[in-house]
C-alpha cells in the first residue's frame, strides 16, 4: 500500500517577471458557447432536438458568434442535429458552429460528413496530453501522445480537403488536461499541430488550453497561459482559447486571470452547466466585465427568458444565489443593507457626480435593470429587516412616502410581525399591517363628523367636531390658523382627552390623477412622559386626511399608555 501523502501541492509555474497581474482587461474575448455539447452531455436527461433548436436560437439572440453544437460521431442524435442546423438554415451568416471529435479517422470522417453544406464551421479535435492520461489511459510516452496529435491533425486536414470544405472549416485543437500537462511538452504538441495544419488566421486556427479538471489555484492557470504564449511562436495566426472547469469553484477567477495573461477566447456555458461541478459560467464572466464598463457583445437584458429556457432544457433550477440570475441576488434582508440601498437609490445623481460613473449604489454592484429586473424586488422583509427596508417597500410599491421620524415605529411593527410569523413578510402583508397599526389602530377616540365653519377672519379657521370617546359622544369646537391646529385646539378644550402636543405634520398625494387620495402623517407627543406617536390618514379631502391622521396618532398613544 502507498505510503505517499494522499494529496500534495501542485508545482508552481516557473515564470520570471510575469506581467499578467498588472494587465487590465479593456475588451471582451471571443465567446464560444459549449452548452449544446459539453453542457448537454452532462445533463441527467440530454436535450431533445426541439429543445436544442430553441436553445440554439436563444444563444444566437444573446449574441454568441461561435457555438459548439455537438459531437456528431458520438451519436445519431448529434449528427442529425447538425444536419438540421445546416439544411434548415438555422445558422446566421455571422455565426460559426463548432463540432467535436476524437483524433481517430472514422470519427473525423463522420464528423466532416455532418458538416456538408455548412457556410462556416470549426472542427474541434482533442488529445489528452497529461502524463496521467498518456501513461495510465493510453499507455504511451510523450512521443506516442505527440504522434496521436499530429496524426489526428493530418487526418482532419486531409478529410476536410477530400470533402471540398477547406475554405469553410477551420481547426481547433485541445491538448486535453492542459493544466496537468508538462508545459514544455504542451508547447511542443501545439507547435507540431500548427505546423501540420499549415498557414491560418486567428479565426481559422484555435488552440484551446483547457483546465479540464481544476486541480490548481486560479493564478497558476494564468501563469501557464502567459508562459505558453511566450514560448509558442505562432500567436499571430492562432487564437488562444480558455476552457475552465469548476472543480474547485475557481473557474471564473481562473478564466479572468488567464484572459489577462494572453487568452483571447472563452469557452463556457450559460449558468455553468457541464461535467461534475460544471464549466465556467459565461453569464457571470460577461456580466462581471459589463459591471466594469466593458462592452461584452452579449445581451442578457432579458435574463428571465434565458432562465426559463435553460431550466426547461436542463431540468436543473438556477440557484437563488447565482451571481446575476438568482432570485435573491437583488434582495436585501438586513435592515442596515435595506436602509443603505434605499438611500443610495434616492441619491444616485449625487453618487454619480461623486464617483464620476452612472451607477454607484450600496450593496448593488450592478443595476438590476441591466438584466431586466425591477427595483421593487430589491428589498424583502423578515426578522432581520429594519426600518429602512419596510419604508422603501411602502414607498415604491404603494406610494406611502413616510416621514423619517416615523421609520423607527415602522421598524418595530415589522419586527413584531416577523417574530409572530417566523418567515418572510410579503409586501401585501406589510401594507395590511401598516394600515392596521397606523391608519386604523384600535379606536379609543372615534371621529364621527368634521365640519369647517365660516369665519370673518381670513387667517382664522373654525371647525366643529362630533366625536366619541369612552362610549360617549361629544361636540367640540376649535379655531386655528389651519384645520389641523383648529382640531388640536378643539381637543385640548376637553380635559378628559389625553394631554398632548402636535409634533409633526406632513401631507402628500397618493397618485397623480385629479381624484387621487391625499395621505397625511401626524405625530403627537404625550405630555405625561414625552413619548411620540405617529398616525396616518387618507381621504380625497386633504383636511379630512389630516384629521384622521391626528386621531390615529392619539389612539396609538392612548393604546400604549
Amino acid at each position: 500500500m502507498s505510503t505517499y501523502s494522499k494529496y500534495k501541492q501542485p508545482e508552481c509555474i516557473k515564470l520570471q517577471d510575469r506581467i499578467w497581474p498588472d494587465q487590465q482587461l479593456n475588451s471582451a474575448p471571443t465567446w464560444c458557447s459549449v452548452d449544446l455539447r459539453d453542457g448537454n452531455q452532462a445533463l441527467p436527461i440530454p436535450m431533445s432536438p426541439e429543445k436544442k433548436i430553441e436553445y440554439f436560437k436563444m444563444l444566437v439572440k444573446i449574441g454568441f458568434k461561435q457555438i459548439e453544437v455537438g459531437f456528431p460521431s458520438a451519436s445519431q442524435d448529434d449528427f442529425d442535429f447538425v444536419r438540421i442546423l445546416v439544411e434548415d438554415n438555422y445558422i446566421p451568416d455571422d455565426v460559426t458552429i463548432s463540432v467535436l471529435t476524437q483524433a481517430r479517422e472514422h470519427l473525423i470522417r463522420r464528423t466532416v460528413e455532418s458538416l456538408q453544406g455548412v457556410k462556416k464551421a470549426i472542427l474541434h479535435c482533442y488529445v489528452a496530453t497529461s502524463d496521467l492520461h498518456g501513461q495510465i489511459v493510453f499507455n504511451r510516452d510523450h512521443q506516442g501522445v505527440l504522434d496521436m496529435a499530429i496524426e489526428g491533425t493530418k487526418l482532419t486536414r486531409d478529410i476536410i480537403a477530400e470533402f471540398g470544405l477547406s475554405d469553410r472549416i477551420g481547426y481547433e485543437f485541445s491538448p486535453e488536461e492542459f493544466t496537468d500537462t508538462d508545459l514544455d511538452f504542451a508547447v511542443d504538441v501545439c507547435k507540431a499541430v500548427k505546423e501540420t495544419w499549415g498557414s491560418s488566421t486567428k479565426e481559422t486556427f484555435i488552440l484551446n488550453l483547457p483546465a479540464t479538471v481544476e486541480r490548481r489555484p486560479p493564478y497558476q492557470y494564468a501563469d501557464m497561459i502567459e508562459s505558453f504564449c511566450r514560448k509558442y511562436p505562432y500567436l499571430d495566426e492562432t487564437s488562444i482559447s480558455l476552457h475552465a472547469h469548476n472543480d474547485q469553484g475557481c473557474a471564473v477567477a481562473a478564466t479572468e486571470m488567464a484572459l489577462m495573461a494572453g487568452g483571447d477566447r472563452v469557452e463556457g456555458t450559460i449558468f455553468g452547466h457541464g461535467e461534475r461541478t460544471g464549466n465556467v459560467d459565461i453569464v457571470t464572466i460577461a456580466m462581471n466585465l459589463h459591471s466594469r464598463g466593458i462592452e461584452t457583445n452579449l445581451d442578457f437584458s432579458d435574463i428571465e427568458s434565458v432562465i426559463r429556457i435553460v431550466e426547461e432544457a436542463s431540468l436543473i433550477p438556477v440557484h437563488p444565489r447565482h451571481p446575476y440570475a438568482g432570485s435573491l441576488v437583488f434582495t436585501a434582508f438586513s435592515g442596515s443593507h435595506q436602509d443603505a440601498i434605499r438611500k443610495g437609490l434616492e441619491s444616485r445623481d449625487k453618487a454619480s457626480e461623486l464617483f464620476q460613473q452612472g451607477w454607484k449604489v450600496p450593496y448593488l454592484h450592478i443595476d438590476p435593470a441591466d438584466l431586466g429586473r425591477k427595483y421593487e424586488k430589491l428589498i424583502r422583509i423578515n426578522s432581520q429587516s429594519g426600518k429602512g427596508g419596510a419604508a422603501y417597500i411602502l414607498d415604491q410599491e404603494f406610494g406611502y412616502s413616510t416621514p423619517k421620524g416615523m421609520h423607527p415605529a415602522i421598524g418595530e411593527l415589522v419586527q413584531q410581525l416577523a417574530d409572530q410569523k417566523g418567515t418572510e413578510i410579503g409586501s401585501e402583508e406589510l401594507m395590511q399591517a401598516f394600515r392596521a397599526e397606523f391608519i386604523h389602530p384600535e379606536a379609543v377616540y372615534v371621529l364621527k363628523k368634521f365640519k369647517r365653519q365660516e369665519s370673518d377672519d381670513p387667517n382664522l379657521i373654525k371647525i366643529s367636531l362630533l366625536m366619541e370617546f369612552d362610549g360617549v359622544e361629544c361636540k367640540l369646537n376649535g379655531e386655528g390658523n389651519g384645520p389641523i391646529s383648529a382640531t388640536v385646539n378643539a381637543l385640548r378644550s376637553n380635559d378628559k382627552i389625553m394631554s398632548f402636543v402636535l409634533e409633526d405634520f406632513v401631507e402628500k398625494t397618493l397618485g397623480h390623477s385629479a381624484d387621487a387620495k391625499a395621505i397625511a402623517y401626524v405625530s403627537v407627543k404625550r405630555n405625561s412622559d414625552g413619548a411620540v406617536f405617529y398616525g396616518a390618514g387618507e381621504h380625497v379631502n386633504i383636511d379630512k386626511a389630516a384629521i384622521r391622521a391626528l386621531f390615529a396618532a392619539l389612539n396609538r398613544a392612548t393604546k400604549e399608555s
